[in-house]
């Protein structure tokens, strides 16, 4: 199993304790949901929030889709915007 427990206690602490308009720290925490490989970056959607049920009907997120939409945050400042002090839940498109 992965470290379930560690992730949400971390995402609490900067949920609660950092907050979204800290002076000195802005983050982002992107949430994929059962992640897969694949060769290629692909159409991907980025919610608020999850839209599925990561148990019974869990969506998938490539790693490199993952990767892609992080590098994404990092190389463009309206998408930094939109996203910071957030944490967003990837979904690859269903192809």
């Amino acid at each position: 199993m992965p470290p379930h427990a560690d992730n949400e206690k971390a995402a609490d602490y900067l949920r609660t304790r950092i907050g979204q308009n800290d002076g000195d720290i802005e983050w982002a925490a992107v949430r994929p949901d059962a992640l897969i490989d694949e060769n290629k970056v692909t159409e991907y959607d980025v919610k608020r929030s999850p839209i599925r049920n990561a148990i019974f009907d869990s969506g998938s997120a490539s790693r490199i889709n993952v990767g892609h939409f992080m590098a994404e945050l990092v190389m463009n400042e309206n998408s930094w915007s939109k996203w910071k002090g957030q944490m967003p839940v990837i979904y690859n498109q269903a192809q």
